[in-house]
C-alpha cells in the first residue's frame, strides 16, 4: 500500500500513524495510574510501595531515550518502532498476569525498556518524512498526541476497570497495541526520500554529530528545564486519580470523566507551541521557556489550595497548558537547529531528562505522602520547586539564532 501513495499524502499518513502510535503508548501507560487502587488493594500496597510501582517504569523508558535515538539514525524509524510497539504491547498483557509485587516491578521496568526506545523513533520519523523548516510545528503536532491519548485513557481505562477487573483491562489494550503493530508494518513503508532532505541540508550536515550534542551546552540545558517541568509532568499524571479518589474523595467514575479536561488542555498547547516558538520566539526560545515554566509554578500553587473540585480542576488544567510549552519547545528546538541524520539522537537525549524525572517524581511524592501522614502538600511543595529549576536553567540558555549560524557556519 505505501508504494502507491503520493509522496504529499504520504507523509501525512504516515504522521497521522505516528500520532496514533502515541496516543496508544500513552493509554498504555496511563492504564497503571488508573489500576493502582485496585492493585494495591490486591497486593496490600501502601503509598511507598506504590510509588516504587509507578517509578519503575520510567527507569527502563528512560535508559532506552538515548539508544533509541542512535538506533532510529542508524537504521531508520520503521524498523524501531515496529519492535518498540509489539515489545511494550506483550509486556502490556503480561501485567494483567502479575501476581506479587516484585513481579510487577520486574513487568513495569521491562514494559519501560519497550515504550523507551518510541519517542526518539517517532521524531526521527518527522524528520524522514518533513523538510526542515516544517519539522518544528510537526514536532510540536505530533507531540501533543500525548496529551490527546492521556484524554482518551480514562474513559478507555475507567470502564474497562470497572466492568472487567484492571487484568482483564490490560490484556485488551495490549491486543489492541499489538494490532496496530500490523496496521503500521503494512501501510508504512521505509522512506527512501530522507537522502534528498539531507541533501537540502548540506552546511549543517558536515558540523553536527552525536558526540557534537552531547558536548554542547544547549542541549543540556534543554534536558534540565525539561527535567524540572516533567518532574511536574510525571508526577502529577502518576498521582492525580490517587489524589482526587482519596483526598478530594471522588469516585472512579467521576475521576474518568474529569481527568481528560487537563490533557485537552496540554494537547492544545502543545500542538501550537512550534508555531508559537518559531513565529514569536525565533531567537528568544528562553523566553518562552521562561514564561511558561514560571505560569506552571504559579497556577500549582493556586491548585494545591483551591478550595472546590471545579477549582482543582480548572488549575490544573492551567498548569498542564503552560507546562506543556515547555515540551513543544524543548523538542522542537532542535528539530529546528540540527541535521535530520541527528535529531532521533537529540530527541532522545532530551527525552532521557524527562523520563527520568519519571522515576524520581513519583517515588519522592509517594514517600512524602507517607511521611506527613497522607497529606499532598509537601508533594505539591516538591512540584513548585521542579517548575521554578525550569525558570532558572531556562534564564542561562543564550540566544539560540546565534547558536544556530555557528553549527550551520
Amino acid at each position: 500500500m505505501g508504494t502507491t501513495l503520493k509522496k504529499g499524502a504520504g507523509k501525512y499518513i504516515v504522521f497521522a500513524l505516528l500520532y496514533l502510535g502515541w496516543c496508544v503508548s500513552y493509554i498504555d501507560r496511563a492504564a497503571i495510574s488508573f489500576a493502582m487502587a485496585a492493585i494495591a488493594k490486591d497486593f496490600s500496597l501502601d503509598p511507598k510501595a506504590m510509588g516504587v510501582v509507578l517509578s519503575t517504569f520510567f527507569i527502563g523508558y528512560s535508559l532506552m531515550q538515548i539508544p533509541g535515538g542512535w538506533l532510529a539514525d542508524r537504521f531508520g524509524s520503521k524498523k524501531v518502532i515496529i519492535i518498540a510497539i509489539f515489545f511494550w504491547s506483550v509486556f502490556t498483557m503480561i501485567t494483567g498476569l502479575a501476581w506479587s509485587l516484585a513481579s510487577l516491578i520486574v513487568i513495569r521496568f521491562v514494559f519501560g525498556l519497550g515504550e523507551g526506545i518510541f519517542p526518539p523513533a517517532s521524531l526521527k520519523g518527522v524528520a524522514e518524512n518533513f523538510s526542515k523548516i516544517e519539522r518544528p510545528k510537526m514536532t510540536s503536532a505530533l507531540l501533543s498526541s500525548n496529551y490527546i491519548g492521556s484524554a482518551i485513557a480514562p474513559m478507555i481505562v475507567a470502564p474497562l476497570i470497572l466492568y472487567a477487573g484492571w487484568r482483564h483491562m490490560f490484556f485488551a489494550i495490549g491486543i489492541a497495541g499489538i494490532v496496530f503493530v500490523a496496521i503500521y508494518w503494512f501501510m508504512v513503508r521505509s522512506n527512501k526520500q530522507e537522502h534528498s532532505i539531507e541533501g537540502q541540508e548540506k552546511a549543517a550536515k558536515e558540523k553536527v554529530d552525536t558526540k557534537t550534542l552531547l558536548k554542547m551546552p544547549l542541549m543540556w540545558q534543554l534536558v534540565i528545564t525539561w527535567f524540572g517541568l516533567s518532574l511536574v509532568n510525571k508526577g502529577l499524571d502518576s498521582w492525580m486519580p490517587t489524589y482526587l479518589l482519596t483526598v478530594r474523595h471522588m469516585n472512579l467514575k467521576a475521576v474518568g470523566m474529569a481527568l481528560p479536561f487537563p490533557f485537552i488542555a496540554a494537547g492544545i498547547a502543545t500542538a501550537i507551541g512550534g508555531w508559537v516558538m518559531v513565529r514569536f520566539f525565533d531567537g528568544k526560545e528562553k523566553y518562552l521557556l521562561v514564561i511558561s515554566a514560571t505560569m506552571t509554578a504559579v497556577f500549582l500553587y493556586l491548585m494545591a489550595h483551591a478550595a472546590t473540585i471545579t477549582s482543582v480542576i480548572a488549575f490544573q488544567c492551567l498548569v498542564y497548558f503552560f507546562k506543556s510549552f515547555v515540551l513543544a519547545t524543548t523538542m522542537a528546538l532542535p528539530m529546528k537547529m540540527f541535521p535530520g541524520r541527528v535529531v532521533g539522537s537529540a530527541a532522545g537525549m532530551i527525552n532521557f531528562g524527562g523520563q527520568s524525572a519519571g522515576f524520581v517524581s513519583p517515588l519522592i511524592i509517594g514517600l512524602l505522602i507517607s511521611a506527613f501522614g497522607g497529606s499532598y502538600d509537601a508533594a505539591f511543595w516538591f512540584l513548585i520547586g521542579a517548575a521554578c529549576l525550569s525558570v532558572v536553567t531556562s534564564l542561562t540558555i543564550r540566544r539560540t539564532n546565534k547558536i544556530t549560524t555557528m553549527v550551520e557556519d
